[in-house]
């Protein structure tokens, strides 16, 4: 079976669509040969910044013959029906068949098409796929109607096998189609032709091109890396830039630069955002100062002077962007030196954070009041809570993070520092963003923990006051995040709030907010959002999130909703400690039968009470019970319930299921000893009562019947 080789050689293609060009250009090809009838045994992309490339081997020669069987209309239908038919099928009238229908009898058109080579398939498919590639951006070019990221300068397609190489024609618009491609722009020597994938790999190398972008950046990571230890340094990982600068090159050649000394005062963080955003430049730090001190680069090609010439140019690019990130820093320095973090924040005031709910300086006073409240559920200090929430969102206001949003924070700990702030203050500026993310780490100082909560609270109740939620895939305002900050900011932390209480507060000084925005003459034109309904509802967003995060750790949604049942399910802490147990106990044998005996008990009690239109909530009598298993599960019962109830009051939910554990052999023995529906009335009823007993005593853990089993 031959091997097909594709190559798109183009202008430089960004970085960034590099991967998911690759993703497209092998499924389009691959599912159009499939649907083709050409299977095949691999496949794999590549990409360069000037080239796409797909390697598929084992490649069916010949699509199999093809038979289909249509089903038509009636033989009775009218003319214009059965016409249509034979148009669409591309079969004459006499061809066709009358076949017995359960609605009578009807034309079936069979449908014979031989196979085809692969060659020829390959020639539409190609075509197809270019004229169809879901490029984000595309361009057209010259007098072809071709749409392509960059301008497509030749299209290399071959099948090759172990009796040569053979040209698969493609046509579109006057782009050449053969066995050739170029090597690097720079320092390949022209073009040159090739026989097999690996031919293709080999000379594309030996012209200065690596195909694969996995070993690109390995060998910009190993040569940055060894340049750096020899000098007793290290890089600072940065896997998103470089995957960027291995899509940036076809031969990286990799060097290494000062950084002037007056930069040297410069945060780590402003240095290494300066650089990357700007320049693509890696960061190299000294280990033991913390500083970065230098950095790496990774030009196109080789040079006579050993890129002598390319770091000269780098670092006088470098010079004056740094330049510009002293002045901001410096200037920011001497703003807070005068007037302090308060003063900075208090351009806040102009700041619109929505025009339903007021200004950047509104929401700090609103967040403060929250983080007051939060403080000693904590064990943070109330006034150290305050002081953090009313600076932390000074470095808005910054001309750093003007220029660099992405430093947010990270500056707001700088500044804090240098206006005196401490005791956590300045930390909390920093971390109160976090967590931004489901890997991003979680904050556990206590004044951070107070304002992070209090943030995205304020954050959720205001949106909820005004009307603002996630709608679908929608979230503009990064809704769900914040719930999910909040989680994991509560459970990380085993913080024991109850989110009604601090839901409540974020919605009634939110609606204040929104009261006084309207008597400006601004805002909503009513107050008009229920705080109960708001208050149920942002509990239930909280819940949804919640089960979302548990499912990640293996535990299903209905052992969750099974818990979210019971009171205090605001708790989070104690409503996952609950969760936690009840999925590991019904992991066991034991949770796994007695869950079953519950599920009978239930169901025979439900369907009881419906027939009998009753319910038989009494409570059971012993004098009525006959038989040691019957006995046996009312003396079960006795005890599971003594114990449960201080083991839930404790909350050791182990062992409140350690007791119900030993419910399963009592309630086991009475199903198979006992009959419920007896025809003595009395007896009977007192047995359904006992099964409502059964239901009683397992719904102080969790409610059991919301468990699917």
């Amino acid at each position: 079976m031959p091997d097909l080789l594709l190559e798109l050689f183009s202008e430089e293609i960004p970085a960034r669509m590099q991967a998911r060009a690759c993703a497209d250009l092998k499924k389009l090809v691959t599912e159009g040969l499939v649907a083709a009838g050409i299977t095949y045994q691999d496949a794999a992309a590549f990409a360069t910044p000037r080239r796409l490339c797909l390697s598929v081997s084992g490649v069916l020669a010949l699509a199999p013959d093809q038979r289909e069987e249509r089903k038509g209309p009636r033989v009775d239908a009218p003319e214009q029906a059965i016409a249509g038919f034979l148009r669409g099928a591309g079969v004459a009238r006499e061809d066709l068949q009358v076949r017995d229908d359960k609605k009578g009898q009807v034309y079936v058109a069979i449908i014979e098409k031989p196979g085809r080579a692969a060659a020829e398939v390959v020639a539409e498919v190609v075509e197809a796929t270019l004229r169809n590639f879901p490029w984000p951006k595309s361009m057209r070019w010259g007098t072809g109607s071709l749409r392509w990221v960059r301008p497509l300068h030749s299209i290399l397609c071959l099948l090759h096998d172990e009796v040569g190489a053979h040209v698969v024609p493609v046509t579109l618009d006057d782009i050449p189609c053969g066995d050739t491609t170029e090597g690097h722009r720079f320092m390949g020597t022209g073009r040159f032709s090739v026989t097999s994938f690996e031919d293709y790999t080999a000379k594309l190398k030996r012209e200065k091109v690596i195909l694969n972008a996995d070993e690109r950046a390995d060998h910009i990571w190993i040569e940055a890396h060894n340049m750096a230890f020899a000098q007793g340094l290290e890089v600072v990982e940065d896997k998103g830039l470089l995957a960027e600068v291995a899509g940036l090159v076809e031969w990286p050649v990799v060097l290494m630069g000062d950084i002037a000394d007056d930069f040297m005062g410069l945060p780590p963080e402003v240095l290494q955002t300066s650089m990357r955003e700007h320049q693509k430049f890696f960061s190299v730090r000294n280990p033991k100062t913390g500083r970065i001190e230098k950095f790496v680069t990774v030009a196109n090609r080789e040079t006579v002077d050993n890129g002598a010439a390319i770091l000269a140019g780098n670092q006088k690019v470098l010079f004056a962007r740094l330049s510009d990130a002293k002045f901001f820093w410096e200037n920011d320095l001497r703003t807070i030196g005068s007037i302090g973090m308060t003063g900075m924040a208090k351009s806040l005031e102009n700041v619109t954070f929505h025009n339903k709910l007021g200004s950047q300086a509104e929401r700090v006073e609103r967040i403060a009041a929250l983080a007051t409240e939060i403080a000693p559920l904590v064990g943070a200090k109330p006034e150290l809570a305050a002081e953090a929430a009313r600076i932390a969102k000074a470095d808005l206001a910054s001309e750093m993070v003007y220029e660099f949003p992405e430093l947010q924070g990270i500056m707001g700990r700088y500044y804090a520092k240098a206006a005196g702030h401490d005791d956590g203050v300045p930390e909390a500026c920093e971390e109160h963003y976090s967590p931004l993310g489901p890997t991003d780490d979680v904050p556990t100082a206590p004044i951070s923990v107070a304002v992070a909560l209090a943030d995205k609270i304020d954050t959720l109740t205001g949106f909820w006051a005004i009307d603002e939620k996630p709608t679908g895939s929608k979230d503009p305002f990064a809704l769900r995040r914040a719930a999910l900050g909040v989680i994991r900011l509560v459970l990380d932390n085993e913080v024991r709030v109850e989110l009604i209480q601090n839901l409540n507060l974020g919605i009634l000084v939110n609606r204040e907010a929104i009261a006084d925005q309207n008597s400006k003459g601004q805002g909503m034109t009513a107050v008009d959002t229920d705080p109960k309904w708001a208050v149920e509802d942002l509990l239930s967003f909280f819940h949804d999130r919640l089960k979302v995060h548990l499912r990640d750790q293996g535990i299903r949604h209905d052992i969750i909703d099974a818990c979210l049942a019971m009171p205090g399910n605001d708790d989070l802490v104690l409503l996952v400690n609950r969760a936690t147990a009840l999925s590991d106990f019904l992991k066991t044998d034991d949770g796994e039968n007695l869950l079953q005996g519950f599920k009978r008990a239930n169901n025979i009690l439900a369907a009881e009470e419906k027939k009998d239109g009753v319910s038989y909530e009494g409570t059971p009598e012993l004098r009525f019970a006959e038989g040691p298993s019957e006995k046996a599960l009312f003396a079960a019962l006795d005890t599971a319930e003594n114990l449960i109830g201080p083991a839930i009051k404790a909350e050791d939910f182990a062992a409140a299921m350690s007791a119900m554990a030993d419910l399963r052999t009592p309630i086991d023995g009475f199903f198979t000893d006992v009959q419920v529906n007896t025809d003595a009335q009395i007896t009977r009823r007192n047995r359904l009562c006992l099964l409502n007993r059964i239901r009683d005593v397992m719904d102080r853990v969790a409610k059991f019947s919301l468990i699917e089993g």
